[in-house]
């Protein structure tokens, strides 16, 4: 099914600011809703965030795709990888992190669990976006007053 003009500048947006989070750095879900515009909207953007990745396209002729997307560097706003459909979607994602240099721990109930406070990237908007260190005045991860 042809996604409709909004649904695909929305992909776009997302699967750009994804591109944008540095090796070896993580981010949430929520995060990128707010880096692409949607503060302020329902609690809805960051599982419309997770539907687009979860859609990203392993086929390399397509523009965004598992290649030059880094998926495994978005996890769930409390530093935990989400669990998958797939049995292995989750240890998939760990292990992708972990080659990037990212300590990936096991929470007590065996979930994947990332240090914010580590390994967190949380600009107050995209690089390619800024003015001067402005991208860079809070890095994180926590919501300030208002926001």
């Amino acid at each position: 099914m042809a996604r409709s003009d909004e649904a695909a500048a929305f992909f776009h947006a997302v699967y750009s600011a994804v591109q944008e989070i540095p090796r070896g750095k993580v981010t949430s879900y929520a995060h990128i809703a707010t880096l692409v515009g949607t503060r302020g909207v329902a609690a809805q953007r960051p599982r419309q965030v997770g539907m687009c990745m979860k859609h990203l396209s392993s086929d390399a002729s397509h523009r965004f795709n598992n290649a030059n997307v880094p998926w495994q560097r978005v996890i769930n706003s409390k530093g935990v990888i989400s669990p998958r459909s797939q049995p292995d979607g989750a240890q998939n994602q760990a292990a992708a992190l972990r080659d990037e240099g990212v300590h990936v721990t096991r929470g007590a109930m065996g979930e994947f669990m990332v240090d914010f406070g580590e390994y967190g990237w949380f600009p107050r908007v995209l690089p390619s976006e800024a003015v001067g260190d402005e991208a860079w005045e809070s890095s994180t991860g926590e919501e300030e007053e208002g926001e």
